[in-house]
């Protein structure tokens, strides 16, 4: 049990952010399409007892194996992995938003707080580390997207500049890392394969982009149509790619594939409630499907194969 603990990766977190992704996959749809309002009410619960025993088991690594998770701060992949743990508290206070405004404020001041030390942290380490061109990967994007998470449960909380300084940290760094990472992905190296789930973390800021920006707004306007597009051809994209995913050893980096789709699905439920085109409302209702079968697949690949997770790598 002790060697499990001290190889427990950070990259746990990711299972939050997929099962947070469809609670509020299933919470919106039961407001905007119609559906059984107790399908989110159970995901809300069993993301919940999710989020606590692995932020449980993480907390007693940090104090049985510091050296372990000092490691994993200071390595150039794993520590992006870190804003995870920020962005799971605020997808909670996302979640938890219709039910308490008590307990998402919560959430939501503790996953603020942590998203603006580990961007500050990421950032500084890239600039201060000699980092190398195959170092890069789309897990980069995780850091930067939970400051565009940030307005989404903040709306009611804080005020406009905050809301607006963690979206603007976040869409700015999008763009610069996406020209560094499409010059990565195309002119060297191919990523390995552990690492191919993670390119569907190209779909997550601007199907995310979309709802921070509406949320701050207030409507969905042709910025967020932009945004949106983006986000929607992106997931096409993979689409059109599925050979390249579809012989993968099983890594915990599958669960990149789940919180992604589930983000742009609702970005899609987001623009059907704005616009009552009913083109959103079948976009809508295939990417519920798709995101839903994705997330049960790779739960059930992850419980399969759970002897081959806290290990070392």
């Amino acid at each position: 049990m002790n060697s499990k603990l001290q190889h427990f990766p950070v990259m746990m977190f990711a299972i939050i952010m997929g099962f947070s992704g469809l609670t509020i996959v299933y919470q919106k749809a039961s407001s905007i399409l119609g559906y059984p309002s107790f399908i989110g009410f159970i995901l809300c619960l069993l993301t919940t007892i999710i989020f606590f025993s692995i932020l449980s088991l993480y907390t007693l690594k940090i104090f049985k194996y510091f050296s372990e998770v000092k490691a994993e701060f200071a390595h150039p992949v794993r520590i992006n992995f870190f804003a995870a743990i920020s962005i799971s508290f605020l997808l909670l206070a996302i979640i938890y938003e219709p039910i308490s405004a008590n307990i998402s404020a919560f959430f939501w001041y503790i996953g603020a707080i942590l998203q603006a030390y580990f961007t500050f942290y990421t950032i500084s380490f890239w600039i201060n580390k000699n980092l190398e061109i195959q170092h890069s990967n789309p897990a980069w994007f995780i850091p930067i997207v939970g400051n565009v998470l940030v307005p989404i449960a903040g709306v009611k909380i804080a005020c406009i500049e905050v809301l607006v300084y963690f979206y603007a940290v976040g869409m700015f760094f999008w763009v610069i890392l996406m020209a560094i990472l499409l010059n990565r992905i195309i002119f060297h190296h191919q990523l390995v394969q552990k690492f191919m789930p993670t390119l569907f973390i190209l779909i997550a800021p601007p199907a995310i982009g979309t709802i921070s920006y509406v949320k701050i707004i207030g409507e969905f306007d042709f910025f967020a149509s932009f945004l949106y597009s983006l986000g929607l051809f992106f997931t096409l994209l993979l689409l059109f790619m599925y050979k390249n995913f579809l012989k993968l050893k099983f890594f915990i980096s599958w669960w990149a594939f789940t919180f992604p789709l589930a983000a742009v699905t609702i970005s899609s439920l987001l623009a059907y409630h704005e616009t009552h085109r009913v083109i959103y409302s079948y976009i809508s209702q295939a990417l519920i499907v798709a995101t839903t079968i994705v997330i049960f697949l790779v739960f059930m690949q992850t419980f399969k194969h759970r002897g081959e997770i806290c290990i070392p790598e």
